[in-house]
């Protein structure tokens, strides 16, 4: 679920705070990795409106294919997830949706369980045809709290390129993370 702090979106002095907008993908993968070690899955991803208020989030319920590709060698892990959302129903005053959303990633833990990693979480508007690509520096740091396992992370946002209204600039997140291990 994010909650967000947006300062200055989409004009300078504005301020907005609150629940976003959720999407939720499901995967369905092979138990084992391929002979080459790639570990995938695709299943469908759904946009749910949840946003507390109408600028953090688009007011639409969406649904689309979804499929996440990875590799993991050593302490590495590269790979790809990508997903499409159409908009399916939701508030007729609001725009529909119909983006594409590709995340890169490449990461190495260490042996205390400290992540580096670097992604991008870059979206493809295509009724404006327009790109949002942010690059995301992060660190994680897995934990436990009794029988719990959780990750926090830390991260800088750089937004290498955005729509006119958009973002830009730099930006921070803090990500706490639950781990279900098998």
């Amino acid at each position: 679920m994010p909650l967000i702090d947006q300062r200055d979106i989409p004009a300078e002095g504005r301020h907005d705070s609150g629940l976003g907008d959720i999407v939720a993908s499901l995967f369905l993968s092979p138990k084992a990795p391929t002979a080459g070690g790639w570990i995938w899955g695709a299943g469908p991803v759904f946009l749910l409106p949840t946003a507390t208020d109408g600028r953090l989030g688009g007011g639409k319920w969406g649904a689309g294919p979804t499929a996440v590709v990875l590799n993991q060698q050593g302490p590495w892990t590269v790979g790809l997830l990508a997903n499409h959302i159409w908009s399916v129903a939701g508030k007729d005053d609001r725009a529909d949706v119909n983006a594409t959303f590709l995340q890169p990633f490449l990461s190495y833990t260490t042996k205390t369980m400290t992540t580096f990693a670097v992604v991008s979480e870059s979206t493809y508007d295509w009724a404006n045809k327009a790109w949002s690509v942010p690059v995301i520096p992060i660190v994680g740091q897995l934990f436990k709290i009794g029988p719990q396992i959780l990750q926090l992370a830390v991260a800088g946002k750089y937004w290498a390129e955005s729509p006119d209204n958009g973002p830009n600039g730099w930006g921070a997140r803090v990500q706490l993370t639950f781990v279900f291990p098998k």
